[in-house]
């Protein structure tokens, strides 16, 4: 049986959890998004209404959490936007469609909270099928200009980036400073940390471009 709700207080260790079992290794020899996630929730640009965990047969089995961050044009007028990350399934149940569900509902509820659009960062095979496109195709760039290959944007309103060059300014809560980050993996039950072919995928892809 499957329930998308909430989290609830109870829930959060158990979340960072998931969330150090699903990334560990992922991008770089352990993870931070556990940490991220432990911090998070206290950053005045999360969004407690869209936190959600998904529940198996009464276990909680994944999670996505979204903050505020927003787009401004070249004449400096803001919209504010969201972005969510991570998003994290336990390793034994990923492939099997959760992850989709769990965003699909995010969508829905995020919508009806009047939010238009989402941009986030993630590998495209993982997010097209649920409506991301590349950011150069709505003119969303970074300030520097340039159009990540890994940056995604996603319309809940049907032409709401109306073609203008928009800049995509992600929320503080973001940054991670990497010495805690390390500090409190540390706090933890060990997990070896290691090399992985995904790693070099992540690599070359957060290094590269669209012209």
């Amino acid at each position: 049986m499957l329930h998308i709700r909430n989290e609830k207080d109870t829930d959060c260790k158990d979340v960072e959890e998931i969330t150090r079992k699903a990334f560990y290794n992922m991008y770089v020899p352990g993870c931070v998004e556990h940490y991220l996630v432990h911090i998070m929730r206290s950053h005045e640009d999360f969004i407690p209404e869209l936190d959600f965990v998904i529940e198996l047969d009464g276990q909680v089995i994944g999670n996505i959490m979204y903050t505020k961050s927003k787009l401004v044009d070249k004449a400096g007028e803001e919209k504010e936007i969201l972005t969510f990350g991570p998003v994290s399934i336990l390793p034994e149940y990923q492939r099997k469609g959760y992850g989709k569900m769990l965003m699909e509902h995010s969508f829905k509820k995020a919508s009806e909270m009047g939010y238009e659009a989402i941009v986030i960062f993630g590998s495209p095979a993982n997010y097209v099928s649920s409506g991301f496109q590349c950011c150069k195709k709505y003119n969303v760039c970074l300030e520097n200009k340039k159009y990540p290959s890994a940056m995604l944007v996603k319309e809940l309103k049907e032409k709401a980036l109306d073609g203008r060059r928009w800049f995509y300014y992600s929320s503080p809560a973001m940054e991670i400073d990497e010495q805690d980050a390390e500090n409190y993996d540390d706090s933890l039950e060990k997990m070896e940390k290691e090399w992985r072919p995904s790693q070099e995928e992540f690599y070359i892809m957060s290094h590269s471009y669209v012209e």
